[in-house]
């Protein structure tokens, strides 16, 4: 029984080892990205990203699915940034979706994010039928749910009328690297390039995103 234990903990490090990494950089592209009203995740009200961008500087919406081990992976920095930086002209903005709300909702708990939330789609049934497919795959997103999935915008440079915010902006197709991110951050808030006291980057690998069980609230690591 010993020897079969050391032989799975043995063949599961060397699993780990081997994850895929889904860390990627941050890259300028053309996106014909247009405004979006969706539910609140926390109370159910409407929010309107023109409005939850007024009076910002910077706003990251990162598209998740909250059942995601890469969003695990990155939420709590992002949780970090928004506390760092909300008062200097950042907003982060989540957009949750392919799972039931109280799914999401539980999920925010969970993970003790307190940025503003919404949902757009709550089946994994929807995948290829979201916004956010077609955003990401249009932007050269490969990946199978795209989770997460980042676009930055500058409401300075947003369009004046009409449903489209921008035609061209940055984004991550994939988990962003955190020590990127908070450099990507200051620059756009107008603050020196490094913090002193900002956090180092985490090296743990994470791995390809894919569902577990229906309604789960989270889905550990597992093999791609």
């Amino acid at each position: 029984m010993k020897l079969f234990l050391a032989l799975f903990l043995t063949l599961s490090a060397f699993s780990l080892s081997f994850a895929q990494n889904e860390q990627s950089p941050i890259i300028e592209k053309e996106i014909n990205y247009k405004n979006w009203s969706y539910k609140n995740v926390r109370d159910g009200q409407e929010s309107n990203l023109r409005d939850l961008t007024k009076g910002k500087k910077l706003v990251i919406v990162v598209y998740y699915a909250p059942w995601c081990p890469n969003w695990r992976h990155d939420v709590p920095f992002l949780q970090r940034f928004y506390e760092t930086y909300k008062d200097k002209g950042l907003e982060i903005v989540g957009v949750g979706e392919y799972d039931p709300l109280n799914s999401i909702k539980d999920n925010l708990e969970l993970v003790k994010a307190t940025f503003p939330a919404v949902y757009e789609s709550l089946d994994r049934a929807d995948k290829d039928k979201t916004s956010h497919f077609q955003y990401r795959t249009s932007a050269g997103d490969t990946r199978k749910w795209g989770s997460p999935w980042y676009i930055f915008l500058e409401p300075a440079k947003f369009e004046k009328n009409g449903d489209t915010l921008v035609k061209k902006a940055h984004l991550i197709n994939g988990e962003m690297i955190q020590s990127e991110g908070e450099k990507f951050i200051r620059e756009k808030l107008g603050l020196s390039a490094t913090d002193p006291k900002a956090a180092t980057a985490s090296k743990d690998k994470t791995e390809v995103c894919e569902p577990d069980k229906p309604g789960s609230k989270i889905a550990e690591r597992k093999k791609p």
